[in-house]
């Protein structure tokens, strides 16, 4: 009994006979592809790439800018410092309300101005 030859020398044997059948003849030389550079499949993919970029940036920029105007506002002081608190008045010894104005109310008419002072 014969034992058959190892499975790499019979497709080294394969190759070797392949190869002998082509001559310099069918050989063509090295061309550079024409046509254009980019194909369909590469544009598409850069494309998608950009507009993933852009919509990932514009959902960052929409949740740091997204906070509402009233967040950011400062809150507002106890009581207004423009204005004077209601004046309580309690009754007096004399039984008759003051007529001079409070020491922290703003007096009731503003003092006139002459022109001499304002040259």
């Amino acid at each position: 009994m014969s034992t058959p030859p190892p499975v790499e020398d019979r497709l080294r044997a394969a190759l070797d006979a392949r190869a002998r059948l082509i001559d310099v003849h069918e050989l063509s030389p090295y061309r550079p592809p024409t046509g254009p550079a980019w194909g369909t499949r590469r544009i598409r993919r850069v494309a998608s790439a950009v507009a993933v970029a852009a919509a990932a940036a514009a959902a960052v920029a929409f949740l740091l800018l997204s906070g509402s105007p009233e967040d950011n506002r400062p809150a507002p002081p106890a009581r207004d410092p423009h204005t004077s608190p209601p004046a309580t008045s309690a009754p007096s010894a004399h039984g008759s309300p003051t007529s001079e104005p409070s020491p922290t109310s703003p007096p009731a008419t503003p003092p006139p101005t002459s022109t001499a002072t304002q040259r």
